[in-house]
């Protein structure tokens, strides 16, 4: 695969990083029965653990709390679609165009996706050592420069309704998907109003897309 070689990567086990590129809608079309799913979980995981490891190193006299708020920040979907997109990722994915229930937002999550796969595909090609590599030229670099990818905009809104005594209220109206990559949409309800609704692969990514379209339409300034 070209995008190995870019990457000086020599696999022992290029299927896997076939695998890595592959929506569910590619794999219903051309009746395979794998698709990137399963590398996803691994490589959320893999991420996750490298990520936290380098900023524990880091910042030494940093608490648990600020810790996890700051590793949010690195894994977020803004960040891995970020990613994926800067390292080419993204022009490699297989997914059928005949789904047409594929949003732009879905289609940029799916990016997002393939770059935890990926990775889950390098580390059990290649071992720990060179997955931290790999995130250590591509991805440390922007702890170092204390690049921001995630907006907090459920603590926003909660600011603007303390501050005119108004209730809020997330509704999760859909849920999704086997458990290991669930989907939910939620609702932001202000006052009994209906403010925002929002997807996501958790609840708080849900919540969080809900939150941004209510500021959007309350106009708060962010």
């Amino acid at each position: 695969m070209k995008i190995l070689n870019e990457l000086n990567i020599i696999p022992n086990n290029e299927k896997l990083f076939k695998v890595a590129f592959l929506h569910s809608s590619y794999s219903v079309v051309h009746n395979i029965d794998y698709n990137y799913e399963r590398l996803e979980f691994l490589g959320d995981s893999v991420l996750s653990l490298l990520v936290a490891e380098y900023l524990f190193k880091k910042y030494p006299d940093y608490s648990e709390g600020k810790l996890t708020k700051l590793r949010a920040n690195f894994v977020c979907r803004a960040a891995l679609i970020f990613y994926s997109k800067e390292i080419g990722l993204n022009e490699y994915l297989k997914f059928s165009t005949e789904d047409n229930t594929l949003s732009p937002q879905e289609i940029q999550s799916i990016y997002a996706d393939i770059f935890e796969s990926f990775l889950g595909a390098i580390f059990l090609d290649q071992g720990i050592e060179i997955a931290k590599k790999f995130l250590k030229k591509y991805i440390f670099k922007y702890i170092d420069e204390e690049k921001v990818f995630f907006y907090d905009y459920k603590s926003k809104v909660k600011e603007y309704a303390d501050a005119n005594e108004l209730t809020i209220e997330y509704v999760i109206i859909e849920e999704n998907g086997p458990p290991h990559n669930k989907t939910f949409i939620t609702e932001l309800i202000i006052d009994g109003d209906y403010y925002g609704k929002g997807k996501g692969k958790n609840k708080k990514e849900a919540e969080q897309y809900a939150a941004r379209k209510a500021i959007e339409k309350l106009e708060i300034n962010i």
